[in-house]
């Protein structure tokens, strides 16, 4: 059996990028795809052949590979899948619709319906330089619209990382999805019941991820908090931080598998679709202060492996810091728990269970059907 392996592009090494290189390692002998490839910002894939699109040749556009939004469908409906059997899209938008044999079987990783899309005004306050080019990306976007719900039906089948995301793809595409948490590279954290005295944040540093939020709490409460990552919202946010609040920037995976396990608690104050730092912080033995809503509520344990405040607001984390400081944690439970439900063994033996229950011919819905969602 030939098997492919696609994903909308290859140009930076978020979470999604991070499942897919687990993927790549699932399968060792698949073939790689992708529209765009640049291995210097993105995930190790050793000596694999990677395949991609005429985009390749276009100079700047694996740096400008937002701005390809429009192209990115036809390339991949001109990628040629003809000769494989089963085809594994990993895809927040674009990579779902490549063209497969007609007696192929097409298993979509959905980590999100197509974002910039669909939540435009969301999107675009990430980005605020194209803010004023809004009344002419709303007209393209309303087209792409059409064209993305027609090739979100290519797939015969989705899986989705959590709860909140395959409620997204039914409203949104009309498509049950399987749910199958994604896991964490749990060989990259490492224990410790030993901590220290600050908070952390590990965050790319854009606005929905309400860091901001993080800094006002912190900045009245106090207590020291690092926080990790880059992103456009630097500036604004140092200039916003009190002197307790310390910003590392990009850090090495060593220095932040360090950083996570000794934390007191890792802050996530946004609204995730899924979320693996809030796992990574667990493999670390290290518990979560977490707006309580999205992905984290398929993931978290509240007041076990996590404190989860019900606003959004810095008044509601500055209760849940103090809450938390009043409770003993049992670091081992908290490790224990993330290695037993989101580890790269156990992601791959329902992975596997799956695959071999569709191939058969097994109903959907009946694999692992407890986590298939039919209804919004």
């Amino acid at each position: 059996m030939r098997i492919a392996l696609v994903h909308d592009y290859l140009t930076q090494k978020g979470g999604a990028e991070r499942v897919f290189e687990l993927l790549c390692h699932h399968f060792p002998e698949a073939d790689i795809f992708t529209s765009l490839y640049d291995p210097d910002k993105t995930i190790e894939l050793g000596e694999r052949l990677v395949h991609t699109t005429i985009l390749q040749n276009i100079p700047g556009a694996t740096k400008y590979f937002r701005l390809m939004a429009p192209f990115y469908y036809p390339v991949f409906r001109s990628l040629d899948l003809q000769d494989y059997d089963l085809i594994l899209s990993s895809s927040t938008s674009f990579a779902k619709a490549v063209r497969t044999r007609e007696d192929a079987t097409h298993i979509c990783f959905c980590h999100n319906i197509t974002r910039f899309l669909w939540d435009t005004q969301t999107y675009l306050r990430e980005y605020a330089d194209y803010q004023q080019l809004y009344p002419f990306i709303d007209k393209v976007f309303r087209a792409m619209r059409k064209i993305d719900k027609a090739y979100a039906q290519e797939p015969n089948f989705y899986i989705a990382n959590s709860t909140t995301v395959a409620k997204r793809i039914k409203k949104t595409y009309g498509r049950n999805a399987l749910v199958i948490n994604y896991p964490i590279d749990s060989q990259r954290f490492s224990y410790s019941d030993r901590k220290e005295d600050y908070h952390l944040v590990s965050s790319r540093l854009l606005s929905y991820k309400r860091v901001d939020l993080t800094i006002q709490a912190f900045n009245e409460l106090g207590a020291p908090l690092i926080i990790t990552g880059d992103g456009p919202e630097r500036e604004r946010l140092e200039a916003q931080a009190a002197a307790n609040v310390q910003f590392l920037g990009h850090v090495t995976d060593e220095h932040r598998q360090k950083l996570m396990s000794k934390a007191r608690s890792v802050i996530v104050s946004a609204l995730e679709d899924y979320g693996l730092v809030p796992i990574e912080a667990n493999a670390s033995g290290t518990p979560v202060i977490a707006y309580g809503a999205g992905g984290v509520l398929d993931t978290q344990i509240h007041n076990q492996t996590a404190i989860l405040f019900e606003e959004q607001t810095s008044h509601s984390l500055k209760d849940a810091v103090r809450d938390f400081d009043k409770r003993d944690w049992n670091y081992r439970f908290i490790h224990e728990h993330a290695m037993q439900n989101f580890s790269e063994l156990v992601f791959f033996e329902k992975i596997d269970r799956v695959i071999d229950g569709i191939l058969a011919g097994e109903p959907f819905e009946n694999l692992l059907q407890d986590r298939v969602v039919n209804v919004v």
